[in-house]
């Protein structure tokens, strides 16, 4: 479980640039949650996720894994621990090292025995990881990364990230930059590895079709806040039309309340 508690982010804090990109952030994100996270720019989604993957740390307000306080963690350490796929699917492979080396260094990262090495055995275990992709990669175990499509790139980055054994794994518009073949193909492998290892997962995504298919918990942020959270029943029975007409709502009442503090 990762909870935050009272999270602020400002940038610019005292000067005339001011910007508070979160503010009062209170969530729980508990062990198996598949969260959907929607808004538009500049909504605070990926401020939010800067400040859960450790690349920033917030003005206020603290942040637990369990009952640690990793709020001072540095994005390395809790890479260990929280795995972070980009839209550009160049991003999380190695592109000059062969695919093999690429996975002994993910497999490492989640190892927590003693010292392990590439080896047949190792490459016959990669090979049967990468069978569930259905792209042929486990015949290309020596192939530089860089030879393989952005589909098969942001697929093995999915793998990978797996076999990590994430506490959290956070998705940033994984499919945005692939075409529809290839953004389906991972969406697919997206709730397959979702539901076989029972991973906690937060995917930011502009495709409301994703937001409702997917997950069973969906996020609303705007203004730097989440002005909705959505549990898997109520999320099941939601339309398109539905989440609309409740962020219009939700707008209207900051325009009246506004508008009173104003008088």
């Amino acid at each position: 479980m990762i909870s935050l508690q009272n999270i602020r982010m400002t940038f610019g804090e005292g000067t005339p640039d001011e910007n508070t990109a979160l503010k009062n952030i209170n969530l729980c994100i508990k062990g198996g949650d598949f969260i959907t996270v929607i808004g538009s720019n500049g909504a605070g989604k990926s401020t939010l996720y800067n400040v859960i993957a450790g690349t920033l740390t917030p003005t206020d307000g603290k942040i637990f894994l369990g009952e640690k306080d990793i709020t001072k963690d540095r994005e390395h350490v809790r890479a260990h621990y929280i795995g972070r796929i980009f839209q550009n699917p160049l991003l999380g492979t190695a592109g000059k090292m062969s695919l093999e080396d690429n996975m002994m260094i993910c497999y490492k990262k989640g190892y927590k025995g003693l010292k392990i090495s590439l080896n047949n055995k190792m490459r016959d275990y990669f090979r049967s990881q990468l069978e569930v992709l259905d792209m042929g990669l486990e015949n290309r175990l020596r192939d530089n990364v860089e030879l393989f499509s952005g589909g098969q790139r942001q697929a093995l980055t999915m793998l990978m990230a797996v076999m990590s054994k994430p506490s959290l794994l956070l998705l940033d518009e994984h499919t945005a930059a692939l075409d529809p073949h290839n953004a389906d193909i991972v969406m697919n492998l997206t709730r397959k590895f979702a539901n076989d290892f029972n991973l906690t997962v937060m995917m930011i995504t502009h495709n409301m079709n994703h937001a409702l298919e997917y997950g069973s918990r969906l996020f609303m942020m705007d203004g730097g806040e989440v002005i909705l959270d959505i549990g898997a029943e109520e999320k099941a029975k939601l339309t398109m039309t539905e989440i609309i007409s409740r962020f219009k709502a939700i707008k209207k009442k900051e325009i009246v309340n506004d508008q009173m503090l104003l008088q």
